[in-house]
């Protein structure tokens, strides 16, 4: 029963082993007082019963002992040597008494091991006593143990032990034995006492038990003491239930601990110690303990006025130990007076710090009533709130805190002090605080943090100011949020404005709309006068756009140039008036953005492409920022400046300009691409002077195609990966043209290659200067036989990087020609600047040469500055033998087009060059035309000569052309 494991956490102890020991000592209490039914029960009862109850003592301690590894084990090992001597002193006596049927004799071996009983508990004792930290802490537990024992060795010899001493007849061994019997047990009272006032707060419960058999036991020794009672007594009488209770109580006592579930450590103990304590009360058991001394000088001032009123002179025991006794508290007050002198200067010293460091800290320590009335405010406040403590003392708390906080801040202070004080002792507030008019900073509140601890009912305030913190993390906040040019909301948080208006309460508008706006030429503007002019444009734009929008729409700065706003519905279910509205609202917004800009003193013009998309339902967030996108790539492409609304076709196109990206990227992985030349013909001979290189896409029906379709998805994708493909194409077509010319070459075709490359593609690193040297190098192809066309002339290209870019060509003998001339508005400006060998004028210019006088003026024109500046020109596209007569009165020296042949592949083009020439329209003699047969030119038919007289093959478009035979 006493090994039984502990209740479990939360549960009572058992009472069961307690109302067992009660039954067992009452039923021998009650057997005693009856005297067991007769003489030799009783004396096998009280002597072999103690015996047994005193042996049990001894195990139960001892094993106790060794189960458990604690600092209070030699204590209970003390206890059970002690144990085991009262059972072997009670097991001689009953050897005399029950076995041998003799009076014990004495003094007898009963008697020392009875004696033997006293010092292990006394050394026990003194083992569970809360050990003294000090010297002198050392020298009061002395002192007091002496002042207990001289007061009762005054008051028992007086009383009783005089008699003892004095009695006749006796040997020295007897009345030693008298004597030592009251002595032991005086000085074991003393120990329990001690022990009483500095109990350790560890196992109180065991240590208590404990105490009580002890106690029970000395006082059935003092009993038993008596001459009268001891003359009389015989074993097995009520007395000897004491003996007994005091022995099972032992037993008992070092297993409280255990079913009390008080096993725990000293740190433990602390703060168990701490809540069992009403706070600001004084224990007891201290009070007691400070008059200890008192009562003891009482006590032998009792002892002393006995031996007086009883007639007798002072004796000399009683005198001495009395003196011993006022010496001891003559001694003690005198150390408990240095004691308390060092312990005030300790105070003082401490208080004087703790002061310094309340009112040097930064933070202000308030302390506050349970009624929340503040009895104390540090002198920090004067820094921190701009208030003096002083005023604020007295006032109330909660007349201090922001309003729209006071709700939260008592709900989180009840909170507290409803919550255990070990699970959490302090807690967190931080809300606004009332401020002087030193630091109101306009508002008059400030941001304070506090750390609030409890404290005689009510609480402490350790505060600080965190109102630049607040303030940084609501700026980080915006930022994190917001564009830092123009602090408009950005993507990610128009993302999420976007999607609460999808997913929220109003996802049952419609009408709600996304606009996505993109500044047409702003590229331009950085280029031209700079990017902190484009910067100012861009702050411009954004503050039109948040002044045009409608206070509850939200503008956005998503990147760039583009912009977005949200306009909420209201509710329209009409498609035609919503429509109506929103488009009303972005071309507002379209003119606004569109006027120009004051930067620098000048003025810059851009215009705004607006694509408009509706929250359809079923549409995603997502879903709705990726239609207005593309319906702002429409307006760009229809011209820009304009607002388009998404229609769902808008998808599909953007599907198809996928597929036909991912075609060119499939044909640039499996080679699908194949490289014609056309002839450029010389118009007065018919000779072939260079051939023009042209890309084809072969496609799985054998048909090869033009990838101009997969050239413009290319440049002008939104995919930088597109780009990269066109520009693979470039320099794929780059490398095969002057291989393949090179290869002619060397089988004696010696006529340069024409390359057609954009102006952007000529800026590439890979087609630098060196390595196009590099290029013709390897494959062993003379400069002059490769002439680089400029296909196109982009404004947005810088005319100093393109120029200096041209002239590293030349240098190296490669020839420059300028494509398209005639087309383009800035074509005289590129012609001005540009090192350019050639002139190819526009097919636009050649197809109507014929039929429109004014086009034939403007061709003569554009050939005679070509003749003038000395440089070679060359007609695109010349179809018709009218054509070839037309340039050539107008002084056009060369042309390519289906009048003379179309595309060629390598088998053909080298079977054309054996001929050298290709056959010319001429008019000869009597009115006739004279028409040289030849591939691709119009037979000569009867007739008068004119217009009527040619009859032309069928023509095949550039665009497709039937594979070759092999």
């Amino acid at each position: 029963m006493l090994s039984r494991p502990p209740a479990s956490a939360g549960s009572p102890p058992s009472a069961v082993p307690q109302i067992v020991l009660a039954v067992v000592c009452g039923g021998y209490a009650i057997g005693a007082a009856f005297g067991w039914g007769s003489p030799e029960v009783a004396a096998i009862m009280g002597d072999f019963g103690l015996s047994f109850a005193a042996f049990l003592a001894a195990v139960s301690c001892g094993l106790y002992a060794r189960k458990r590894r604690s600092r209070f084990r030699p204590a209970w090992m003390l206890f059970a040597a002690s144990s085991c001597m009262a059972g072997l002193g009670n097991g001689v006596w009953g050897w005399y008494e029950v076995i041998e049927g003799i009076t014990v004799p004495s003094p007898s071996l009963a008697d020392f091991c009875f004696l033997l009983f006293a010092p292990p508990a006394i050394v026990g004792l003194l083992v569970l006593a809360k050990r003294p930290v000090t010297r002198a802490g050392w020298v009061c537990l002395g002192l007091d143990s002496w002042l207990i024992a001289g007061s009762l060795v005054t008051l028992s010899w007086s009383l009783a032990l005089a008699h003892t001493a004095h009695f006749q007849g006796r040997s020295v061994a007897q009345s030693a034995l008298s004597l030592a019997y009251p002595l032991l047990d005086i000085v074991l009272v003393s120990m329990v006492l001690a022990l009483h006032f500095r109990r350790s707060s560890v196992h109180r419960s065991a240590i208590n038990t404990a105490v009580a058999a002890l106690a029970l036991t000395v006082l059935c020794d003092a009993v038993f003491s008596s001459p009268l009672l001891r003359e009389h007594y015989r074993s097995g009488q009520i007395l000897d239930a004491g003996w007994f209770a005091g022995s099972m109580l032992l037993a008992y006592a070092p297993w409280v601990a255990r079913r009390a579930g008080e096993e725990c450590t000293a740190e433990e103990a602390k703060p168990a110690a701490r809540r069992l304590q009403p706070h600001g009360s004084r224990p007891i058991a201290g009070s007691l303990a400070a008059l200890t001394p008192y009562l003891a000088a009482a006590v032998c001032t009792l002892g002393i006025l006995t031996n007086v009123l009883d007639g007798r002179r002072i004796d000399r025991v009683v005198l001495f130990t009395g003196c011993t006794v006022v010496l001891a508290l003559v001694v003690r007050q005198g150390i408990m007076l240095l004691d308390n002198i060092t312990l005030t200067q300790e105070l003082a010293q401490k208080e004087n710090h703790f002061r310094s460091l309340v009112q040097g800290s930064s933070d202000v320590i308030m302390i506050a009533a349970p009624t929340g009335v503040l009895r104390y405010v540090s002198p920090a406040a004067a820094g921190v709130y701009g208030r003096d403590a002083e005023e604020l003392v007295g006032s109330e708390l909660a007349s201090l805190i922001h309003p729209e906080d006071l709700g939260r801040v008592v709900h989180e202070v009840r909170r507290f002090l409803a919550a255990s004080p070990e699970e959490e002792p302090t807690t967190r507030i931080e809300c606004r605080f009332r401020a002087g008019e030193q630091r109101s900073g306009g508002d008059g509140w400030l941001n304070v943090e506090s750390t609030v601890n409890r404290h005689d009912g009510g609480l402490i305030f350790n505060s600080r100011d965190v109102t630049e913190r607040v303030r940084l993390q609501a700026q980080l906040q915006h930022n994190a949020s917001h564009d830092a040019l123009t602090d408009l909301p950005n993507r990610a948080l128009f993302t999420e404005r976007v999607t609460q208006a999808v997913t929220g309460r109003r996802a049952s508008d419609h009408d709600t709309a996304v606009l996505y706006i993109d500044l047409d030429g702003f590229k331009q503007v950085n280029d031209t006068i700079g990017h902190q002019a484009g910067d100012e444009l861009l702050v411009q734009a954004a503050r039109r756009l948040a002044d045009s929008v409608r206070s509850g729409d939200i503008a956005a700065r998503l990147g760039g140039d583009e912009f977005a706003a949200l306009i909420t519905g209201d509710g329209t279910r009409d498609r035609a008036a919503r429509e109506f509205r929103i488009h009303e609202i972005a071309d507002r917004l379209r003119i606004k953005l569109s006027e120009p800009y004051r930067i620098d003193g000048r003025d810059v013009r851009v215009a705004a492409s607006i694509g408009v998309a509706f929250a359809d339902p079923g549409v995603t967030p997502a879903g709705l920022l990726r239609n207005a996108d593309l319906a702002m790539y429409r307006a760009k492409q229809a011209g820009k400046g304009r607002v388009e609304l998404y229609a769902p076709q808008m998808q599909n196109e953007v599907a198809h300009r996928a597929e036909l990206a991912g075609k060119l990227r499939t044909a640039l992985t499996d080679g699908a691409f194949a490289l014609l030349h056309q002839p450029v013909v010389e118009l007065a001979t018919g000779q072939v002077t260079a051939v023009a290189a042209h890309a084809r896409w072969r496609s799985a029906q054998g048909i090869l195609f033009t990838p101009a379709e997969f050239l413009r998805v290319g440049d002008r994708g939104r995919l930088a990966e597109d780009g990269d493909r066109a520009a693979e194409l470039d320099r794929w077509q780059l490398e095969e043209a002057v291989e393949q010319a090179a290869a002619r070459h060397r089988a004696g075709y010696p006529v340069p290659v024409a390359v057609r490359l954009s102006a952007r593609r000529l800026l590439d690193h890979a087609l630098s200067p060196k390595g196009v040297e590099s290029l013709l190098t390897r494959h062993g192809l003379p400069s002059r036989a490769l002439v680089v066309e400029l296909s196109e002339s982009d404004p947005r290209i810088p005319l100093d990087d393109l120029e200096r870019r041209l002239v590293a060509l030349r240098r190296l003998g490669v020839r420059i020609a300028l494509d398209g001339f005639g087309s383009g508005y800035a074509a005289i400006s590129a012609l001005r600047r540009l090192p350019v060998d050639v002139l190819r004028l526009d097919r636009g210019l050649v197809d109507g040469v014929v039929e429109s006088a004014r086009l034939h003026k403007i061709t003569a024109g554009l050939l005679r500055i070509a003749g003038d500046l000395g440089m070679q020109s060359v007609a695109d596209g010349v179809d018709l033998p009218e054509q070839v007569l037309a340039l050539r009165s107008m002084g056009c020296t060369h042309g390519m087009g289906a009048a003379f042949s179309g595309p060629l592949d390598e088998h053909r083009l080298r079977r054309s060059l054996t001929h050298a020439h290709y056959p010319v329209p001429d008019v000869a003699g009597q009115g006739r035309a004279v028409v040289l047969t030849g591939s691709g030119l119009p037979a000569r038919q009867g007739g008068p000569v004119g217009p009527e007289s040619l009859v032309h093959p069928p023509l095949r478009s550039n665009s497709e052309t039937s594979v070759p035979p092999t």
